[in-house]
């Protein structure tokens, strides 16, 4: 869907540009956002490389890992549909880690691994289950604690002091997430409003009993009767006429 709403952006850039005739700016605009894109690209490679070895010696000295605790009973809380012992449960936390220290390149990969191990517990694979959305949607408003990328970004557009978007950053970042999670936690209960209770095994009805079929039936009779009836033997004098029937040729 993303792909089709930039393709008719760029159409109806197009458009508008060639009835104006001034068709020159929307190919100069190009070339401009293309060299701008390559500027801040080469400008966050240094800082994301240090935030990035950062994060493996932080990974290495074991504070991810305590981290990871400190945001386990909460994980629990929000994921309660995925076992403790899951390969999702500790992509999950990974990516809540990286988000936390603003490194959302690190945060991706673990995010879609998590997603893919979420998959493989969703009975319906067309459709996302809960754990899948409330991933979603913790991954995109997740509190900052470093908001790194940005701080590059400034950094390469010679701000005269980046890093002092870090305290609104924090407060936007945390209102964006108890927001998610209280939307979260609303569909949740809509949805097992929704879904009809449970019956208890021993208030199940009792199937109601159903008469035998004509064949069952016929066969039945025709096995009683060859029972309780003794064979008589084939001869050719009727019982009930006393005349002789026996074929004479």
């Amino acid at each position: 869907m993303i792909h089709l709403i930039w393709v008719a952006l760029i159409c109806i850039g197009f458009v508008f540009a060639a009835a104006q005739g001034n068709i020159e700016v929307v190919t100069k605009a190009a070339f401009d956002g293309a060299t701008t894109g390559v500027t801040v690209c080469f400008g966050l490679i240094s800082v994301l490389v240090f935030w990035m070895g950062m994060m493996r010696l932080a990974e290495d000295g074991g504070l991810l890992q305590k981290i990871s605790k400190l945001l386990s009973p909460l994980v629990a809380f929000l994921f309660p549909d995925v076992p403790r012992n899951h390969p999702a449960m500790g992509y999950i936390l990974s990516n809540m880690s990286a988000n936390l220290l603003g490194l959302g390149n690190a945060a991706t990969p673990m995010g879609i691994k998590a997603m893919q191990e979420l998959q493989m517990l969703n009975p319906d694979k067309q459709t996302a289950t809960p754990a899948m959305c409330t991933l979603l949607a913790l991954n995109t408003a997740s509190i900052t604690l470093i908001p790194t990328t940005l701080i590059a970004i400034r950094l390469n557009f010679h701000s005269a002091h980046p890093a002092e978007i870090v305290g609104t950053t924090l407060v936007a970042t945390a209102i964006a997430t108890f927001a998610a999670i209280a939307a979260d936690r609303w569909y949740r209960s809509r949805e097992l409003r929704r879904r009809p209770p449970a019956i208890p095994p021993s208030q199940t009805p009792l199937a109601p009993l159903t008469p035998p079929t004509s064949t069952s039936t016929s066969a039945a009779s025709s096995t009683t009767s060859s029972v309780s009836s003794p064979a008589v033997p084939r001869t050719g004098i009727t019982a009930a006429k006393g005349r002789d029937t026996t074929w004479k040729g």
